[in-house]
């Protein structure tokens, strides 16, 4: 399939028309008008209309160049689609030639990651090099199709070359992907494959799609094209009719691919899913697709057969029993589905300890006070120097999920595990979104978060201990009718996270309370199960932080299983302004949960919409959390001009 318009002008008699805008001016006007229309939607509070379409991007990875030998494969995410290529020979040098297109949306995701793994027969493929593309950068140069030699970077260190990736993008304008939609669809009745259709032709396509339309009405389309009256026509003639004609008053019922059934959406949505599905049909080399995360699609025939038996499932939401196998967070700086990275012992030991009503028998008969034990041991061994000799193994681990090049001291400065694990990061790696705007509340820690406007919410979509509350959360000496009415903010801290937390709001701090309990793991199986209440029997700390923008706000600091202590570099009646250095969390994964007045926030739009499908968003400190809902009749600060990262 060529790149070119179909419509190569008049003839050469004709007179000359004025010259249209460029496939790729329009590609950027509607860049531009939707960047527009967008600022004026959120002022007014109108959704955004189909028209955010910007066009279908075609994706090729061509070949990559790596520094060793072996079967390699590469895979494509772009929000929650993941598409892989085939396994390439035994070679430093694959090649895959693989193709995908792809929706491009003017507010969706851009930012591409195409992640190379080297293969294993029997043990999990392996992530050897990734690199970030953002589509908008590349689909606006000053090319028809743009092509590109990447780096690819090593999983442990955004510094450190691996090899390097070779990949071309095209963007197709939409009156361009409709006709080249319709020719497909018209060659499927050109048998002679000379270009040209009959009338009997057309008739019999229009039967096999389910359309009713009258013979007359067929007819007639028809004969506006056949302009010499001898029944034959040409079909890109046709094409440009039909592509018009369906816009109008829709022709095809049915997906000629899939079956499926048209018009549930609007036309704009049945031109895109025809036009991915005859995707397939082109020739070409076709990435599979399916996966929702790279990790997904590198598994092997293993997890294939897990899934097929029902041992595991791979999905967003809620999960309980022994389907809580795969945890996956939404990453809110690339827009897309991202999978956690936990020891696959650990989840079948946490399975059977809090999904099940054995483990809740165990749990009453004294394993709380074990968890708790062994956790205050744990702390004690990772504070010895010995410890030091566990960095390396952590960080091969989660060689995908730390950057070292954000920390501050170099890595042998570090004489103890702990030491480590509570890393500060170099100034101005973690910005502060609207600094200096102390109505706009920002995130307190790397986590991955859940936003609820009230409680009832929380329990409804992801809190499922029986007796959660806030009152129980806060404790006695803390709570009061404004916050127990009100909505709250959970940050889940994984073990691989930067494990200092940072003041949300700007205020004074009044008091802190410390209640003690047990250490429950606080990952999302043990917290989406009905049988334990993590967060009101767990050790934490409370402390009330007293702001002119948002009244009281709690700041509940909660330890965990292997967490041993909390520490706070602040004190009762401080100041603190937003985006400050507030304690952290010695070793393990951990939560820090924020209670709001009620009606006190307004959470971002991104982070409630995802916490309703019980989906985490990955996010980072200082990205903006929401505002204040108290300002008096000022006007409303321009989220869309505060930093998210």
């Amino acid at each position: 399939m060529g790149h070119s318009s179909s419509r190569d002008g008049a003839g050469a008699g004709a007179e000359a028309p004025s010259p249209l805008p460029s496939r790729l001016a329009r590609f950027r006007r509607r860049l531009r008008d939707r960047a527009a229309a967008s600022s004026e939607a959120a002022e007014s509070g109108r959704a955004v209309a189909a028209d955010d379409f910007a066009g279908i991007a075609r994706i090729r990875i061509v070949k990559a160049d790596m520094q060793f030998k072996d079967k390699f494969f590469a895979c494509l995410s772009l929000g929650e689609r993941t598409y892989r290529t085939d396994k390439s020979d035994s070679t430093s040098s694959p090649v895959w030639n693989s193709e995908k297109k792809v929706v491009v949306e003017t507010n969706g995701p851009h930012i591409a990651r195409i992640s190379v793994f080297e293969t294993n027969k029997f043990a999990k493929n392996t992530l050897v090099g990734y690199c970030e593309v953002d589509l908008f950068d590349m689909l606006t140069k000053d090319l028809d199709e743009h092509s590109d030699e990447l780096t690819l970077l090593d999983p442990s260190s955004s510094i450190t070359t691996v090899g390097s990736i070779s990949i071309s993008c095209y963007i197709e304008d939409p009156v361009e992907t409709e006709q080249s939609f319709a020719r497909r669809v018209l060659a499927m009745v050109d048998y002679n494959e000379d270009g040209k259709l009959s009338l009997s032709e057309f008739s019999d396509l229009m039967k096999a799609f389910g359309n009713k339309l009258a013979v007359t009405k067929i007819e007639e389309l028809f004969r506006q094209v056949d302009t010499n009256g001898d029944g034959i026509v040409d079909m890109d003639e046709l094409a440009a009719l039909l592509a018009d004609q369906q816009e109008k008053e829709p022709l095809i019922s049915n997906c000629p691919v899939c079956g499926e059934i048209l018009g549930k959406y609007d036309k704009i949505n049945d031109m895109i899913h025809m036009t991915l599905c005859f995707d397939e049909g082109t020739g070409n080399q076709i990435m599979s697709g399916g996966f929702l995360t790279d990790k997904q699609a590198s598994y092997g025939w293993m997890f294939n057969l897990s899934e097929w038996a029902h041992f595991s499932s791979y999905d967003v939401g809620l999960h309980s029993g022994s389907t809580a196998s795969h945890i996956l967070v939404f990453d809110r700086r690339t827009k897309r589905l991202v999978e956690e990275d936990i020891d696959g012992k650990i989840v079948l030991s946490m399975r059977a300890l809090y999904q099940s009503k054995v483990g809740l028998t165990l749990i009453d008969s004294g394993v709380k006070d074990l968890l708790k034990n062994l956790s205050e041991k744990q702390g004690k061994k990772m504070n010895s120097p010995e410890s030091a000799k566990d960095i390396p193994k952590f960080l091969e681990l989660f060689k995908d999920q730390i950057n070292l090049d954000e920390v501050k001291d170099p890595l042998e400065s570090f004489k103890t595990f702990n030491e480590f694990f509570i890393r500060q990061l170099k100034p101005g790696v973690r910005p502060i979104a609207c600094n200096e705007q102390d109505t706009i509340a920002t995130c307190a820690a790397d986590s991955r978060l859940m936003a609820f406007s009230s409680v009832d919410e929380s329990t409804r979509l992801w809190i499922k201990g029986r007796k959660f509350s806030i009152e129980g959360l806060l404790g006695k000496d803390v709570h009061s009718d404004a916050l127990c009415n009100g909505s709250l903010v959970i940050f889940r801290l994984a073990p691989q996270d930067y494990h200092r937390f940072h003041v949300p709001v700007s205020g004074t701090l009044e008091k802190f309370v410390e209640i003690p309990g047990y250490l429950y793991t606080v990952n999302p199986i043990a917290v989406n199960s009905k049988y334990c209440n993590v967060f009101t029997e767990n050790k934490r700390v409370v402390s009330i932080i007293s702001t002119s923008e948002f009244g009281k706000v709690a700041f509940v600091a909660i330890g965990a299983t292997m967490v041993g202590s909390v520490t706070f570099l602040k004190k009762e009646g401080d100041y603190v302004h937003k985006g400050d250095e507030f304690g952290y969390f010695s070793f393990g994964g951990s939560t820090v949960i924020c209670v709001f007045e009620k009606d006190a926030i307004q959470f971002d739009a991104d982070l409630l919409a995802n916490s309703e499908r019980s989906l985490e968003t990955l996010v980072s400190v200082g990205m903006t959390l929401g505002v204040s809902r108290r300002n008096n009749g000022l006007q409303a600060p321009e989220l869309e001009k505060c930093s998210l990262e």
